[in-house]
């Protein structure tokens, strides 16, 4: 199969029709075989109703529906699951994605021998209550992932099969799985300029502060497993070292001038407690590192892997 097109869907129904009418435009003026999955993400609308009807009418139609709403990434990971395409293709249901992108982003897998592209809102018409929050967010997870985005958050993006079957996306992560990609192996990564139209239906079901605080405590989280998921030791550990060892010579500094000048107290001196201080947070780090190495040892997946290719 050509492509899949994977699409959550969270109380979208006025809008459904006229973007699974547009896609299927689309792949059949471009001679493409394809498939439409729509992920219903526990809709309290007629959005499922509205994809039974697209079922019922094309076959390469399909539909998941949550019993209740699970997020945006659980419903993508479920999309990747069921997907047969060569080439994958994500949007949002809100009409703000154009679908006449499609052949170009497949393009650029197949032909330039990318993993991932993602869309690039150059354009976007937003409020710049949501722009300018948009775009400092872009440019410190670009610093901190290394991954040269503009736009992470675009919904609209296509991977190469290999690529979804490989990764896992859960919580919010869903806004960095070009960084999960990367992780992963999957350094091939580029992006295109799309079309960001006005929203024609409805009204955004994201936004808000907590969007993006809840943002940069997922990159920290996912940094931190990607880097030190099967080797906690190496960060607490070393850490723990370096304070253990500098609260330790302070303390020996501060007992040795004590020793020479027995006028002078300790217990009356704050760097002492200082020290004191930072030898616990480091021993603390150590014994953390030491249990989430414990942990990490006996897990089940410890030694999962991802193997490219195999001679035998």
């Amino acid at each position: 199969m050509d492509v899949s097109v994977v699409i959550p869907v969270f109380n979208e129904d006025e809008s459904l029709p006229e973007l699974c009418a547009w896609i299927q435009r689309v792949v059949k003026e471009n001679n493409l075989s394809y498939e439409i999955i729509f992920v219903d993400d526990g809709s309290t609308d007629n959005s499922w109703i509205e994809i039974e009807k697209l079922r019922s009418a094309d076959d390469h139609v399909k539909g998941i529906k949550f019993q209740r709403n699970y997020g945006k990434s659980a419903a993508l990971n479920e999309g990747f699951k069921a997907s047969h395409g060569d080439v994958v293709i994500t949007m949002d249901a809100d009409m703000q994605d154009s679908p006449d992108e499609i052949p170009g982003l497949r393009r650029m897998i197949l032909e330039n021998g990318f993993d991932l592209v993602s869309g690039w809102k150059k354009v976007r018409h937003d409020p710049l209550s949501k722009t300018i929050p948009s775009k400092f967010f872009n440019r410190v997870t670009s610093m901190v992932s290394k991954v040269k985005l503009h736009d992470f958050n675009c919904g609209l993006k296509a991977y190469r099969s290999k690529v979804v079957k490989s990764i896992e996306v859960y919580g919010e992560m869903h806004r960095y799985i070009p960084v999960i990609a990367k992780w992963a192996g999957f350094k091939k990564i580029g992006e295109k300029v799309v079309e960001h139209r006005a929203r024609k239906y409805g009204h955004t079901k994201f936004g808000g502060l907590s969007r993006f605080i809840n943002g940069f405590l997922d990159l920290a989280s996912i940094t931190f497993v990607s880097k030190y998921g099967k080797r906690p030791m190496h960060l607490f550990g070393t850490w723990g070292t370096l304070f253990f060892i500098a609260g330790f010579i302070m303390s020996v500094y501060l007992i040795i001038t004590r020793l020479l000048h027995p006028a002078e107290g300790l217990s009356n001196r704050p760097p002492f407690f200082i020290a004191l201080t930072i030898m616990i947070i480091g021993t603390q780090l150590f014994l953390t590192g030491f249990a989430a190495e414990l942990i990490s040892r006996n897990a089940p997946g410890r030694n999962s892997y991802l193997i490219e290719k195999t001679l035998m």
